[in-house]
């Protein structure tokens, strides 16, 4: 080893993130005499967010999913939508980033761009989305389906998906605002482009009808391990989620 290599990887940062289960990550971890909380008690929440932040977290990680019977856990039995406690718990914190799960199979392109584009606006540039594609026939049912889109066609909605957010993001380019008194003009309007996409499961004109957000796009996490999922991180994602047994493991799926 080298000593310029040796340097370069002493200089490398281990993230770290917390991944909050309400209740603990334990089946049984709400009998516990001194758990303090619920899943939708926000003071908890928020206390638990601020506990992160001043441990040095980088990033408060929540999970969703789209139906009660997918863990049938007291933690994902009755939890808040991801986003609205974010959005809360970025006006109780100022460092830590907030990332919120939400699904490509069973969401809008321009509604999800926009909800993002907010909470990174309200949180300052902390936002970043979990991306998933969901698996659950009973998520399918909540949503006027019989049953889940094949493994295959969930990845390519989610490609597209996010090809379109990308594009409504993009849409704005820094310095499209610039409020004039003298000529009545708020908004340089060259700088503000429509995305007239046309796919095979999106059809979204836009602009986006919110300013570019601090960070420009919310920092993408891909949370699939299949090699689907794999090919959508290594094309989209900045974060890679995923649960490892052995150090080996991990090591494989790193460097995969």
């Amino acid at each position: 080893m080298t000593s310029s290599s040796s340097s370069s990887e002493n200089t490398r940062k281990l993230r770290l993130g917390l991944f909050v289960q309400p209740l603990g990550h334990h089946v049984s971890g709400w009998r516990l005499t001194e758990n303090l909380g619920s899943p939708t008690d926000i003071d908890w929440l928020t206390w638990i967010a601020r506990k992160a932040e001043e441990g040095k977290f980088d990033m408060f990680f929540i999970g969703d999913a789209l139906a009660t019977s997918v863990y049938r856990l007291p933690s994902t039995m009755a939890r808040l939508e991801p986003l609205t406690l974010l959005s809360a718990l970025a006006v109780q914190t100022r460092h830590i980033g907030l990332a919120a799960t939400a699904s490509t199979t069973f969401s809008d392109p321009f509604n999800l761009a926009r909800s993002f584009s907010s909470l990174d606006h309200i949180s300052h540039g902390r936002a970043a989305w979990n991306v998933v594609t969901s698996f659950s026939t009973d998520v399918a049912r909540n949503f006027s389906r019989d049953d889940m889109p094949a493994h295959a066609e969930r990845y390519a909605v989610a490609h597209e998906f996010l090809e379109v957010t990308f594009k409504l993001w993009e849409g704005w380019q820094e310095g499209a605002v610039q409020p004039d008194n003298a000529s009545g003009q708020y908004f340089v309007n060259e700088k503000i482009n429509p995305v007239n996409h046309q796919g095979k499961y999106f059809q979204v004109q836009g602009p986006l009808n919110i300013t570019r957000s601090p960070q420009g796009r919310p920092v993408i996490i891909e949370a699939g391990s299949s090699a689907d999922g794999q090919k959508l991180a290594a094309a989209t994602a900045e974060v890679v989620f995923t649960a490892a047994a052995t150090l080996e493991e991990a090591q494989t799926f790193y460097r995969s």
